[in-house]
């Protein structure tokens, strides 16, 4: 037959569309038409697919080719499309049985000798194909990762000849068994951390209410260690939240199937442009707050990052999600991070710090603090100075608790929380239900009307702090905040003085 059909898909921000290749031949001077809004790769898909076929063995039609990719206003992108359109090409010459397509859909990018290479998004896609309830065949290397979708048929395969060996009954794929494979990865260990008793508390309270914490000192005093081992205190993932985070990381292409379930960290360099962080580009695809959903996103030096890259974590911080508009279309994508931040407190880095090593003149000082609006600080929730570790405590080896440790008193906040407001943390109650559910008795309410006038508190940063006083006395096992919870929580609201 001179037309074909091959069922595809296409990546829309964490959707996966259906896409039908059409491929039809008519008689004329040989060339190969490919419409359907394909980008650059897509177009260059004509070369490595001729070369693909000749060097498998087949026939490339020396006639007028019509590949058609629909629906035409859905942008095309990405060397998924190889496959479907080499085998769209063999069936519609009649080398394959074009009835054998129907019940597949395939992606897949083809070398020149017809081997499969991996593509971005291979779980979103499998996850979809295990709607329409169809076999999905794509690379070897991505058989992994799209197993971990558990009601699709996954049939892998490496290479065009196999691919047309099964369809024509010779050589049958193999279905690839989806299963979810055991957590493996070993976070770093709290107890690493010297001395930093209040610093380690903090991250303590950060983590048993998914609050935003920024920690400021001297370079060397122990802030990016602190953070690193943030993501080992924090519960294990629920089957639906490591399934999203896989989905977000397959877009990049980053996924690991054998860090499943492990809560990302991301630690972008201070150089990062605003789409690398938010997501962007002319096909949208997730930035850094993305891919560090349901874990954590470090941001080290943060008075160095650009004003417009710091301004854009403002409406993700609050919603848990960023929304990329671009001419072609709109794409959300979930950007649930948790954010720690570190930064020195002068651009020398030793205001403060012993031996009057600093240099720098108050409006030095003024002017690096500046760097971070009032706007984006009112957000953050736990603000800590990390201070140096005196040397005798560095010569100590006695340690101090183990992230075990403190990860168990985590889990049952959480468990507190959770039989208390459902799935919701702490840090992300809303406004009504912070009058719900962080009552507090008469003393501690009067230290928070005092709190709020002296520290001149916004309302927001007013219920911030109830927000830390919840988890504080979650930590306790109290039910109502008391003053102690409420003084603590305050602590924590400061502003950055020299």
């Amino acid at each position: 037959m001179s037309l074909a059909l091959v069922h595809s898909r296409a990546i829309d921000g964490l959707a996966a569309p259906p896409v039908a290749v059409e491929v039809h031949i008519s008689t004329g001077l040989p060339r190969v038409h490919l419409v359907g809004l394909p980008e650059a790769e897509v177009r260059e898909a004509r070369e490595r697919v001729r070369a693909a076929i000749q060097t498998a063995n087949f026939d490339f039609p020396q006639a007028v080719l019509t590949i058609n990719l629909a629906p035409a206003d859905l942008p095309k992108e990405g060397g998924r499309f190889d496959l479907p359109i080499a085998l769209g090409i063999l069936a519609a010459s009649g080398q394959i049985p074009a009835e054998a397509l129907e019940g597949h859909e395939f992606v897949g990018e083809l070398s020149l000798t017809g081997q499969l290479r991996a593509v971005r998004g291979a779980l979103p896609l499998a996850l979809a194909v295990a709607r329409a309830q169809r076999p999905l065949v794509l690379p070897q290397a991505n058989a992994q990762e799209a197993a971990l979708a558990l009601e699709a048929t996954i049939l892998p395969a490496d290479s065009l000849l196999a691919v047309c060996a099964h369809l024509t009954g010779s050589a049958p794929l193999a279905p690839c068994p989806c299963a979810r494979p055991q957590q493996t990865q070993q976070y770093p260990d709290l107890a690493d951390v010297k001395g930093q008793t209040v610093a380690r508390r903090a991250l303590e309270i950060a983590a048993a209410g998914r609050h935003s914490l920024l920690l400021f000192g001297p370079p060397g005093s122990g802030k990016s260690m602190l953070a690193q081992r943030l993501p080992g205190l924090l519960p294990p993932m629920t089957e639906a939240e490591a399934l999203q985070s896989a989905a977000v990381l397959s877009l990049d292409g980053s996924f690991d199937a054998r860090r499943w379930a492990c809560r990302p960290f991301r630690a972008p360099h201070h150089s990062a442009s605003v789409p690398a962080l938010v997501g962007g580009g002319a096909t949208p695809r997730p930035g850094e707050i993305s891919l560090a959903h349901q874990g954590v996103l470090f941001l080290d030096e943060l008075p160095e990052f650009d004003r417009r890259v710091l301004e854009a974590l403002r409406e993700p911080l609050e919603n848990g999600q960023i929304t990329v508009s671009r001419a072609q279309g709109r794409n959300e994508f979930p950007a649930r991070f948790q954010l720690v931040a570190a930064m020195n407190p002068c651009p020398c880095g030793y205001a403060g710090a012993p031996g009057n090593r600093c240099r720098c003149s108050a409006e030095q000082v003024r002017r690096y603090r500046g760097r971070i609006s009032g706007p984006l600080l009112d957000r953050i929730d736990l603000l800590v100075e990390v201070p140096a570790v005196p040397h005798a405590e560095l010569a100590r080896r006695r340690a101090g608790e183990a992230s075990e440790t403190v990860a168990a008193r985590v889990a049952a906040a959480w468990q507190r929380q959770a039989a208390r407001q459902g799935a919701r943390p702490n840090s992300a109650l809303e406004v009504a239900e912070v009058e719900q559910f962080c009552r507090t008795d008469a003393a501690a309410s009067a230290l928070m009307v005092q709190a709020g006038e002296r520290l001149q508190l916004s309302a927001r940063g007013f219920h911030r702090v109830l927000r830390v006083a919840r988890t504080i006395a979650d930590l306790a096992g109290e039910e109502m905040i008391g003053t102690a919870h409420l003084a603590e929580a305050i602590q924590y609201r400061r502003e950055l003085t020299g």
